[in-house]
């Protein structure tokens, strides 16, 4: 994902994952995954939109935003997310944390020509 996530005006939910590659371990179907991920989560009810980075040794932060804790709840317990968090665990993360924020302020720039 390159775009910034078009968010609704506060106040709404930040679901903040920040990961560790392991070292060294090839694709290992891991980018198939990452897409078919975004691909269904924009399909859940309350999914409003996400933004992720990932830098050379393979540090990475994705943030989903969503409008209510019920919404990230149910997302948590979909059954595909959860086969990709046990391969994420067992295969692709050496070291990962996840947060939930509200937001309740947002501010930005607008890019030129808009």
């Amino acid at each position: 994902m390159s775009a910034f996530a078009n968010t609704p005006e506060p106040p709404y939910y930040a679901v903040i994952f920040t990961n560790q590659r392991v070292a060294n371990s090839g694709d290992d179907g891991y980018a198939a995954m990452a897409d078919r991920m975004a691909e269904l989560a924009a399909q859940q009810d309350g999914y409003l939109g996400a933004e992720s980075t990932r830098d050379a040794d393979g540090f990475g932060i994705t943030v989903s935003y969503w409008r209510d804790e019920a919404s990230i709840a149910n997302w948590k317990k979909n059954a595909e997310h959860s086969l990709a968090r046990e391969a994420g665990n067992e295969r692709w993360y050496e070291h990962f944390e996840t947060r939930v924020a509200r937001v309740e302020r947002a501010y930005a720039k607008a890019m030129a020509g808009q």
